[in-house]
Order: structure tokens, then C-alpha cells, then sequence
């Protein structure tokens, strides 16, 4: 048995994409994205309280890239990753794990926008800062998915990937601050990816719970 702990919108949205993905059976464990996630039962599974917490073959992980390339490892069939042999598996790595430099300025504009009740809290600096480095992180994007490679609809030339799934994953995160109006190749690739309908599956339920309540939340204008 997979079981999957899961807070809509949150990172823990990559691991059930892939696993819808991977074609595997699984359950999903819904989270409340509050501070139940630091009781002590669940940070037996996740030490530092977050999502996502995977349980599969009696052993329980956490860090969606250590997840990603377990379960790529665990079922190859579905051909998501790229073993050692693979001329693709450099970049499969590389891009596996960029996400979650994407996800890190996402998660920090989520903090200041939304789990800062305060307004004295927020930062105007902080907001823009975030926001221009997610912009830095579709530049990367941009060149690579604007390279005149044959094949290149994907980061892979071998094809659709993990690397797809985790990336692209954290671009929807990221799509709340940052737009992808001066990145049309990554937004060409953004579209492509998420008309999968393993993709559409892994989004909130029409009603359910969310993070976000809003489509884009723009940076604050500084009033000092």
C-alpha cells in the first residue's frame, strides 16, 4: 500500500501528480495546511511538519525529490525517470531538483501573502524580492525550453518526465506571484503539461480546501 499525506495546492500536489502518473494504486491522506501538520503523531512521519509524508514497502519518506526518484526507481515501467545509463539522466537530475528552488521563493510569497494574518508582518521588500527571483527561475526555464532541440516540448529531449511533473508543479505554485507574460516558450510548455489530465486530477476538488483563494497576488507598493 502507497499512502500519500496531501495538502491541496501545496508541494505534496507533485507527489500525487506523479503517482497519478505512475499509473500506481495509492490512498491520499487529506492535511489541514495548519498546525495539526506539527502533532506528534504526523511528525513521526514528517520530522519537520511538512508535506509531503509518503508511506510505501512499511518505510515512511519525506523531500519530494527523494520521493520523485524512489518512485521513478521503485516502478520504471512508466518511463518518468531516467536511470544512470540514460544520456538524459544529467538533466533529469538537475531539473528534478531545480524545482524546488522554484518552490522556495513560491512557499516564501505564500508565507508573506497569505500565513501572515498581520499586515505589520509583511514585507513590501520581501514580496518583490521573491517574486523577481521567481522571475530569475523562468529565465533558466525560457533558454532551456527555447533551445532549438528537436523534440524539445518537453525539458527532456527524451520526452515527458518527473522533471516535467516536479517543475511544472512548482510553476503553478509560483503562478500566483510571477506571470509568465515575458516567458512565452515556458508558458507554450506550462499549457502542454497541464492539459494532462493527470495533472487535472491531482488539483483541489471543485469546493474543497485551498491554499490559495486567489488566482495572482500581486507585490505590495511600499509606503515608506
Amino acid at each position: 500500500m502507497i499512502r500519500l499525506h496531501h495538502c491541496p495546492q501545496t508541494r505534496s500536489m507533485r507527489t500525487l501528480w506523479l503517482l497519478y502518473e505512475l499509473e500506481v494504486e495509492f490512498e491520499v491522506v487529506l492535511h489541514a495546511f495548519d498546525r495539526s501538520l506539527r502533532a506528534p503523531e504526523y511528525l513521526s512521519l514528517s520530522p519537520a511538519g511538512r508535506v509531503p509524508a509518503l508511506e510505501i514497502d512499511g518505510e515512511r519518506m519525506f523531500e519530494t525529490g527523494a520521493i520523485t526518484e524512489f518512485l521513478c526507481e521503485r516502478f520504471p515501467e512508466a518511463n518518468m525517470g531516467r536511470g544512470p545509463d540514460d544520456p538524459d539522466r544529467m538533466a533529469w537530475l538537475v531539473w528534478v531538483h531545480f524545482a524546488e528552488t522554484i518552490s522556495q521563493h513560491a512557499a516564501a510569497l505564500t508565507q508573506q501573502h497569505i500565513m501572515l494574518y498581520e499586515d505589520h508582518m509583511r514585507s513590501p521588500v520581501v514580496m518583490k524580492l521573491e517574486a523577481a527571483r521567481l522571475g530569475k527561475c523562468y529565465d533558466a526555464l525560457e533558454a532551456r525550453l527555447s533551445t532549438p532541440v528537436e523534440n524539445r516540448d518537453y525539458l527532456l529531449t527524451s520526452g515527458f518526465s518527473a522533471a516535467d511533473v516536479s517543475v511544472g508543479q512548482a510553476v503553478y505554485m509560483a503562478r500566483h506571484f510571477a506571470k509568465l507574460d515575458n516567458h512565452p516558450a515556458v508558458a507554450d510548455w506550462y499549457e502542454r503539461i497541464t492539459e494532462r489530465p493527470e495533472f487535472q486530477k491531482a488539483l483541489p476538488d471543485e469546493g474543497g480546501a485551498r491554499l490559495y483563494t486567489q488566482d495572482f497576488y500581486p507585490a505590495w507598493e511600499s509606503s515608506g
